[in-house]
């Protein structure tokens, strides 16, 4: 039995190194700023928006973005783009067109929104605007607010 290593013995020795104690320490202390962390997010998360987050101006501009997509809707569920391009004239001005040029009257939504409930004929030409009788007045003038919200075209292109 002289070959033999008593229970617990390796074979290296007893005079392996030990790891230093600031290690484990140090593991400790990461684990726990982990753990802090985590949780603060999760309280962040139930807690919910902060109370000072959701100003007016902010619940304003998801309205405004709000009928603007429904104005937009109403274009593409209408017949409107047989007729008009979004930057390209076609039977009739394009959409960026009508709103450079109606952009700085001060009743433009409303002027629009009557074009297109009414229709008309003669201002851009020999084409003719049919009548949408079937479009209510709110929903003219949400189409009527998403078309002057876009851009002015390029000079030089149509």
């Amino acid at each position: 039995m002289a070959g033999q290593l008593p229970p617990g013995a390796d074979d290296e020795g007893d005079d392996a190194p030990q790891r230093p104690r600031w290690l484990g320490w140090a593991l400790v202390v990461f684990m726990l700023l982990v753990a802090l962390g985590v949780f603060n997010i999760g309280w962040r998360i139930m807690r919910g928006p902060a109370v000072g987050a959701t100003t007016a101006a902010a619940a304003a501009a998801v309205t405004a973005d709000a009928q603007l997509a429904a104005g937009k809707a109403l274009v593409e569920g209408n017949d409107c783009l047989r007729c008009h391009g979004l930057v390209r004239h076609y039977v009739g001005p394009s959409f960026q067109q009508i709103a450079g040029r109606y952009r700085g009257r001060e009743d433009a939504a409303d002027y629009l929104a009557r074009k297109i409930r009414e229709g008309g004929a003669g201002e851009w030409g020999r084409a003719i605007m049919p009548r949408h009788p079937h479009i209510d007045t709110a929903q003219s003038l949400q189409m009527a607010a998403w078309l002057l919200s876009l851009p002015s075209p390029e000079p030089g292109k149509s």
